[in-house]
């Protein structure tokens, strides 16, 4: 039996993000576990939860495995996965347009803008926050077809405030709550050259704090498990696991 695969989800997100991008690791022999996070499509308040409360709850179904999974993230699961990668072992950590860690500074003005967006929301921390069909259209789900985008963000739900200010807000946060960085882990970050929310300067920074390494798709923009190309995008991913397994071996 493969590896057993955790994917994890970004902000306003569920485990439906990965709906068609787990096909080819099911296919490959891994058992592939899509879990939504703590508050996302259970029901619960999601106002409150920390990128702790997420990670905690990752590392626990790595534990649950029968072996150090695969963990995979996409966007701020990506940042899920390096704090649960941290916490709880796992084989090889893959990282879709990750949100950096704490002291990993942006390199484009639509990151320096998002981090201080949400202040027009007052103490945002403290709640719920909407998914804005304007950003989501503009840099998030931008190379799909209307209809297709307007599906997914059907499916969006609020984020915790609280979440995204620790991920976004890092440089304020004296408890460095997105700090840890797993260690020893091979890791792979994954970057859309078009992709203006985690664009491949800053991903490569994440994958050199993680001592791992960084492959940039230049056609590609921020929805790297399902927009136009992500087949090769999971490619990479099974090629990734192919090697490292051998090195193991």
């Amino acid at each position: 039996m493969a590896t057993p695969v955790i994917m994890v989800h970004g902000a306003f997100c569920g485990g439906w993000t990965f709906d068609a991008f787990r096909r080819p690791f099911e296919a490959a022999g891994h058992v592939v576990q899509t879990p939504d996070l703590l508050g996302h499509g259970d029901g619960a308040l999601v106002a409150g939860r920390s990128m702790v409360d997420y990670a905690k709850q990752i590392a626990a179904l790595c534990e649950a495995c029968g072996e150090p999974p695969i963990l995979i993230g996409h966007s701020m699961g990506g940042l899920v996965a390096q704090m649960a990668a941290a916490r709880a072992s796992v084989s090889r950590l893959i990282l879709l347009a990750p949100s950096p860690p704490w002291g990993v500074t942006g390199s484009s003005l639509e990151e320096a803008a998002s981090a201080v967006s949400l202040y027009a929301l007052g103490p945002y921390w403290l709640q719920a926050v909407a998914p804005d069909y304007g950003v989501v259209e503009s840099y998030t789900l931008d190379r799909l077809p209307r209809a297709e985008r307007k599906r997914l963000y059907a499916k969006m739900h609020a984020e915790s405030g609280r979440a995204l200010w620790e991920t976004l807000n890092w440089f304020m946060d004296p408890f460095m709550t997105t700090g840890a960085s797993p260690v020893g882990v091979p890791t792979l970050a994954i970057a859309g050259g078009k992709d203006v929310i985690h664009p491949p300067a800053t991903v490569r920074q994440t994958a050199a704090r993680l001592g791992g390494s960084c492959e940039v798709f230049p056609s590609m923009s921020h929805w790297l498990p399902g927009e136009p190309g992500w087949e090769e995008v999971a490619a990479a991913c099974l090629d990734f696991i192919a090697v490292e397994g051998r090195a193991a071996a």
